[in-house]
């Protein structure tokens, strides 16, 4: 290799791409942003095109330009052999040698040899284990339609819920109805319908959890109830995944990662704290970017035999 042979992390979820660029020495060299590269939301044409701007904004930003040495793409919406096999012909062309995976495997290369379990919570949700045998387990990353617990996108699903039934009397007072009105300069309640039917948008809805933190932290029962809800769906995910894979009795290493999870201290603690009461935790890593860790992981994939 080279001295400027350049290794890419990407870090694809559902409301940006970030792409980390470093040398063989693991320093950072460059970065370079896009928009979502989930392509289950927004298409296998967009999710290229976004990859490949990330990576050649990182190359570019580093004195370089793309096919680099190699790179690890961790992308939200890759789940199934298919969604593998659809996207890594399209993004074979940012590098000699790529390595694709599920967005949560990036999480991962934080931990000491990248056993552990990762928790997810930003737009969506997954967790995602990896133990000493090399056995991995997930739970969660199904969609914002029937999956994704804990999100900011099912909070922001349920902040709206509980401001409509407010409006209409149906449900509880709370301070979510004012506050999500305010952030989105509606004239009336009624006006939520349009923004949320007619624009589609994912990552404005999973914006307003942090609304629901903030009525939280003020003491609104509904916002706090939601909070709580979260925190114990995102505790189901990691002792499931615990459970089916062989962690030795001793402290499971987590790495936490995700908006919600590394923005949020009150989530984070809850859920913690939860986790410790059923059995010993550490190291825990707080990972908010993934892309940086997965750069240096992909500098090893040079030395690996080809293939995706």
């Amino acid at each position: 290799m080279s001295e400027r042979a350049l290794f890419a992390g990407v870090d694809g979820g559902g409301s940006k791409t970030l792409a980390v660029v470093v040398d063989v020495d693991g320093h950072e060299c460059g970065r370079g942003t896009a928009g979502s590269s989930n392509y289950a939301a927004v298409g296998l044409d967009r999710a290229i095109g976004e990859i490949r701007t990330a990576v050649t904004g990182a190359a570019r930003a580093a004195g370089s330009d793309v096919p680099i040495a190699a790179a690890w793409i961790g992308l939200a919406g890759v789940d199934r052999p298919a969604d593998h096999d659809a996207l890594l012909p399209h993004v074979r062309q940012v590098a000699g040698r790529v390595h694709l995976t599920n967005d949560a495997d990036l999480v991962l290369t934080a931990l000491p040899s990248a056993v552990g379990i990762a928790a997810i919570a930003g737009t969506g949700s997954i967790m995602l284990g990896r133990d000493g045998h090399g056995r991995t387990a997930r739970a969660g990353g199904w969609g914002h339609i029937i999956g994704d617990e804990g999100s900011g996108y099912e909070l922001g699903r349920l902040a709206l819920q509980a401001a409509s039934r407010a409006a209409d009397g149906r449900g509880p007072a709370t301070t979510l109805l004012d506050s999500i009105v305010r952030s989105w300069n509606l004239g009336e309640p009624g006006d939520m319908i349009g923004r949320v039917y007619h624009h589609e948008d994912k990552a404005a809805i999973a914006r307003l959890s942090s609304l629901v933190f903030a009525a939280a932290r003020i003491g609104d029962p509904v916002a706090r109830k939601f909070v709580s809800r979260a925190a114990a769906e995102l505790v189901l995910g990691i002792m499931t995944v615990g459970d089916e894979l062989d962690f030795p009795e001793g402290p499971l290493p987590l790495a936490l990662a995700g908006g919600l999870l590394t923005g949020e201290p009150t989530l984070r603690t809850m859920l913690l704290r939860r986790v410790r009461r059923r059995r010993a935790v550490g190291p825990v890593e707080v990972v908010t970017e993934p892309a940086s860790s997965a750069a240096r992981a992909a500098i090893r994939l040079i030395d690996e035999t080809p293939g995706g």
